[in-house]
């Protein structure tokens, strides 16, 4: 009698506790719905189809390291966008060369810098991460890795681009052009349906620059960061203001602090205008953190990103520091 009691006790006290932990379950799912997870964030217009591309991965129960790379290859193969990939403005001698960074959920990440004639850089990227002990391959050595690992040479500057590129040399005094519009590269972080982090970055960069120029965008916590424990976050703008604050980093170690990601951007923006002549660059900021909250910010008022959230992928603009008028 004794035992049957035992028995029929400890059959109620784990159903109940089975029904808790159930609850305990869809209740962390409801709020993770609510607060945006899964996601994919990128930034500006061209982080919609980004975006779209991305989410196909994570809808279909796909990993975030995935979606983030499938997504920011949509630009890097629009001719039409001139500061990514094919058709991105070239150098001030007329090469277009590539910067790209991609960052996984258990801290692997891949680069690479001043690569030539490739399509995808973000795909060699992944490649230096996963098929590499290193982080960073740059230049010839790059491209040499990339073509051993089947990538395929093509000419990256398109007729509109190189016609771009010799009005310039007209009257540009063979000087880079540094402006308020000129830093428009891909950045996009997602979040899959496990809760995992991942980002990628990549760019054809400042237009018009020195040949072996070398911006923020394929650096590890500088472009872009992600720590799965905390969140991620990307950069767009003036490449050497976001280098020399180590931007992504920085906002990400501010989320660790206990910011939310909208007040860390904005402090990693306050700290480059506290130092720099922000006058003629612009930097924006795009965060998340674990529980799919977001943020974004910038030094002049035009800075928009995609946000993608499982209902509606639609653009919004972010809030600014400075005021032109």
């Amino acid at each position: 009698m004794i035992n049957r009691r035992k028995f029929l006790l400890a059959t109620m006290l784990a159903s109940a506790g089975s029904m808790l932990n159930a609850k305990r379950v869809a209740g962390k799912l409801s709020l993770q719905k609510e607060q945006g997870i899964p996601m994919a964030i990128s930034t500006w217009n061209h982080g919609l189809p980004a975006n779209e591309a991305a989410w196909d991965i994570i809808e279909a129960g796909g990993k975030a390291i995935d979606a983030v790379e499938a997504g920011v290859k949509v630009p890097e193969a629009d001719p039409e966008s001139n500061s990514v990939g094919y058709g991105g403005y070239p150098d001030r001698d007329g090469n277009v060369t590539l910067d790209a960074c991609i960052m996984d959920e258990t801290g692997n990440c891949g680069s690479v810098s001043f690569l030539q004639h490739i399509m995808h850089p973000i795909s060699v990227a992944r490649k230096v991460m996963d098929n590499t002990p290193h982080v960073m391959l740059s230049g010839d050595g790059a491209l040499k890795f990339a073509l051993e690992q089947g990538f395929k040479k093509q000419n990256l500057l398109t007729e509109k681009s190189k016609e771009a590129w010799m009005n310039w040399l007209k009257s540009g005094k063979y000087k880079p052009v540094i402006n308020k519009e000129n830093h428009d590269t891909i950045g996009l972080l997602a979040i899959d349906k496990k809760g995992d982090i991942s980002g990628a970055c990549t760019t054809s960069g400042l237009a018009w620059k020195y040949h072996g120029r070398v911006g923020d965008s394929p650096i590890i916590g500088a472009g872009m960061f992600v720590d799965n424990e905390v969140g991620g976050a990307v950069a767009t703008g003036m490449g050497e203001a976001v280098l020399k604050t180590l931007g992504t980093f920085l906002v990400v170690e501010l989320m660790r602090g206990g910011l939310s990601p909208q007040k860390a951007c904005e402090e990693a923006v306050r700290r480059i205008v506290a130092k720099q002549n922000a006058e003629d660059f612009q930097i924006g900021y795009l965060a998340i953190d674990k529980s799919g909250n977001h943020g974004a910010y910038c030094i002049h008022k035009g800075f928009n990103y995609a946000l993608h959230d499982g209902t509606q992928n639609k653009m919004h603009n972010a809030s600014f520091h400075l005021s032109d008028e």
